[in-house]
């Protein structure tokens, strides 16, 4: 009878310690969107708040996906791409920017809201990948690469009010990943994933201010900007590690451990948490403040699921699950509410 009893009393134990970080994970699954006949990987989300859509980048399908922002039912397709990536959706004008590139084509295409046809292009280099948007002077920035082993590659300006290029960027290195811009629209902080750098942009002057090392670590990929704090958040995939960078001095303040194969970062400013996204987890950290961090928690997510987009509005995380080099894989939209 104590057997049965020490027995019974260590299942409770365990079944309450498993309920109880469930309820301390602070991300909730709370819809799951299965896309069949989907391969290869997604590449970047877009939000169009007041429409209640969700966009999405498919490399290997040639599409643009459409989502019920709140539902998260898929609702259309867009096709006419070569292999699209990053992408932006302007109010104003009802219409998307999306970056299109490969090895042979450079473009970005102008996209209706209203019937999801692609009605305008501009002729960009090759190999056109990551963008970010400048909400201050309307500019949308996309990196084009330079080829393995370049000395310099491009960011291409792109004036989203009259949809023209208006001038290029010279970066240093083979190539770029993640971008953030500063509140007053004047600054940029880019991954020099070529260079193993961090680097700094006048978007006024069109030059590089400064040049960061990121020590001991290559891939630079995600990234995320705490302005309040002066604080820069990347995070490097080899080996997967996240760092924080004084934004005054270029200094690292402390790294951690974060998800493998990441891609996505995003600095959730009410809740004091980093949410970055890999391959398998989403890494959740918390900011004590402005120079100490918690790692607190791995969430299981899915494969290569490492595209994401944070809604603050609607405190909610949306992660894309990938294909890319697994012949089972199983690819979807997940959406995850935030969690105090």
């Amino acid at each position: 009878m104590k057997r049965l009893h020490r027995i019974s009393l260590l299942l409770f134990l365990g079944f309450a310690l498993t309920v109880y970080a469930q309820q301390k994970q602070p991300l909730k699954l709370v819809a799951t969107t299965p896309l069949p006949g989907f391969s290869g990987d997604f590449d970047h989300f877009g939000v169009d708040i007041k429409g209640n859509r969700l966009f999405l980048t498919a490399e290997e399908h040639k599409t643009v996906e459409v989502f019920d922002l709140r539902t998260g039912k898929r609702i259309q397709s867009i096709t006419g791409f070569e292999e699209p990536h990053a992408l932006v959706y302007l109010p104003e004008s009802n219409r998307l920017i999306v970056t299109d590139g490969n090895d042979t084509v450079g473009k970005v295409e102008l996209v209706s809201g209203d019937n999801y046809k692609i009605v305008g292009s501009i002729d960009l280099h090759p190999n056109v990948d990551g963008a970010v948007f400048n909400p201050v002077n309307k500019h949308y920035y996309v990196e084009s690469g330079g080829g393995r082993g370049a000395k310099t590659h491009l960011l291409h300006v792109i004036d989203t009010s009259t949809f023209k290029r208006v001038g290029d960027i010279t970066l240093p290195g083979d190539h770029s990943e993640a971008m953030a811009i500063d509140r007053a629209g004047k600054k940029m902080y880019v991954n020099l994933t070529g260079t193993d750098e961090v680097g700094v942009v006048d978007l006024d002057t069109k030059q590089v201010i400064a040049r960061w090392p990121v020590p001991d670590a290559k891939v630079e990929n995600a990234i995320a900007l705490d302005e309040p704090h002066r604080r820069l958040f990347t995070a490097t995939r080899q080996p997967a590690k996240f760092f924080v960078f004084n934004i005054d001095t270029g200094n690292v303040v402390t790294t951690l451990p974060c998800a493998g194969a990441n891609d996505d970062m995003w600095f959730d400013a009410g809740r004091k948490r980093i949410y970055v996204t890999g391959t398998d987890t989403t890494t959740v950290i918390e900011q004590r403040d402005a120079d100490h961090y918690e790692h607190v928690a791995e969430v299981p997510t899915g494969y290569r699921a490492r595209t994401s987009v944070f809604v603050p509005s609607l405190n909610r995380l949306y992660i894309a699950v990938s294909g890319k080099g697994k012949a089972d894989a199983q690819l979807s939209m997940q959406i995850y509410d935030l969690l105090p």
